[in-house]
């Protein structure tokens, strides 16, 4: 058994000078990043993932000399003087893409071709239909096309040895129809990681039942999941689960041999949060602190299980943990997917309205960044100011406004801080 922290957790109603930074506790939570290992999947598959090796071209791209264009294949030499006047050629043939029977050019002469057919022999370009009468049996061509007019030379795109797609990279719709063109059916990539969302809280009933006196819809799991499943992961939203010890540790001791990361909402703070860590403690060690941020500053992390699994334990909240969860959680998800930077983008804006917050904290205030269209300056109108309950106005937010924790008022046309959201459609 790993040691428990049951006797020795912080007290979580201590002062605010134990208070932990906000950027040592996203520092503690990235250390745990554990990539899941790499797997092969078909390439209709591999959409939103990252490569998790170099793709090697064996093939070029094009694999052969082929047309740009609809029109007449020709040495560029038989039309050289076509602009002071019109050259006629006879036409020998037709040449369909996807054509295999290949043709000789013998100079003075076409042939027809389509798009993307294959050049024939001493040909060196293509003059377009536009440029002809478009004649069949002799054409008369008007302007003149330069050696590799409208021609799409073999390994213009890709040559043979070419890295197609590098490790690292996500694979979207370009590199899944990069790799079909280079020939590849799989592809090795980084899975998605496996995250698990369990709420607790015997208030708690599911949607799908209308709540009595003293109880409320769990809005945790299904929020919680959304925004796992925006930040790249594979999700299981377990939903809700009793506080009895028990039936809560059989619950979660399951999802870490089937997740990379664990998060329990309502596992933070008060009787429950209480309840929650004495149940877990046993699983490994949770740490038990109050972070320098607002809202949602009390909170538990753990490397829980036989392969410490990352396990969160935030507020039950639902404001908060949602914050909670962008500020810590959402990282850690990134950081396991092996994005680059797993922070969202950090831009100034210009407060419209003045917002206050709590001394001490890093706040996190709801807010919706604007586009000054006159000088192209980032503005920001706060939402809601710093109430933990006013889920309706997150709801409205596509950024949050970070006030640093020495800061507990912010006038209007102050410069500030502000972490872009995901953006609505």
């Amino acid at each position: 058994m790993t040691e428990s922290l049951d006797a020795a957790r912080p007290e979580v109603a201590g002062d605010e000078a134990e208070l932990r930074s906000v950027d040592a506790q996203i520092s503690m939570t990235l250390d745990a990043a554990v990539r899941p290992q790499p797997v092969r999947v078909a390439i209709s598959e591999a959409q939103g993932l990252l490569c998790a090796e170099e793709v090697v071209a064996e093939h070029a791209l094009p694999g052969f000399d082929q047309a740009a264009i609809d029109g007449y294949a020709v040495r560029s030499v038989d039309v050289r003087n076509a602009g002071q006047e019109p050259v006629q050629l006879p036409v020998v043939g037709e040449i369909a893409a996807g054509s295999r029977q290949p043709r000789r050019l013998q100079p003075g002469q076409a042939v027809r071709v389509d798009t993307g057919a294959p050049l024939p022999t001493l040909a060196d370009a293509v003059v377009p239909l536009a440029y002809t009468d478009g004649h069949q049996a002799r054409v008369t061509v008007h302007r003149s096309v330069p050696s590799a007019g409208y021609v799409r030379r073999a390994g213009e795109d890709v040559q043979i040895g070419d890295v197609a797609v590098r490790r690292g990279d996500t694979i979207g719709s370009a590199q899944v129809g990069l790799l079909a063109a280079v020939g590849r059916a799989k592809v090795l990539v980084y899975p998605r990681p496996r995250v698990s969302i369990v709420s607790v809280g015997d208030e708690l009933v599911d949607i799908d039942r209308t709540p009595s006196v003293g109880q409320v819809y769990d809005v945790n799991s299904y929020a919680l999941s959304a925004a796992a499943r925006d930040a790249g992961a594979e999700v299981s939203r377990v939903g809700i689960v009793p506080s009895e010890p028990k039936r809560l540790r059989e619950v979660v001791e399951g999802r870490l041999l089937m997740s990379e990361i664990v998060v329990v909402a309502g596992g933070a703070g008060g009787t429950t949060g209480d309840e929650v860590h004495a149940a877990l403690s046993d699983l490994g060690r949770i740490d038990m602190t109050r972070v320098a941020m607002h809202p949602g500053s009390v909170q538990g992390f753990g490397r829980l299980g036989p392969d410490s699994v990352p396990t969160f334990l935030i507020p039950g909240n639902p404001m908060s943990a949602l914050v909670v969860f962008e500020v810590l959680v959402r990282p850690l998800i990134r950081a396991a997917r092996g994005t680059r930077n797993p922070h969202r983008r950090i831009v100034g804006a210009r407060l419209l309205s003045p917002i206050t917050s709590t001394e001490g904290r890093r706040g996190f205030l709801r807010g919706q960044l604007l586009r000054d269209e006159a000088n192209g300056e980032y503005l920001v109108q706060p939402l809601g100011q710093s109430g933990a309950h006013l889920l309706a106005s997150l709801a409205e937010a596509n950024c949050l406004i970070n006030v640093p924790e020495e800061l507990t008022e912010v006038p209007a046309g102050e410069q500030v801080q502000v972490t872009f959201l995901a953006q609505r459609a």
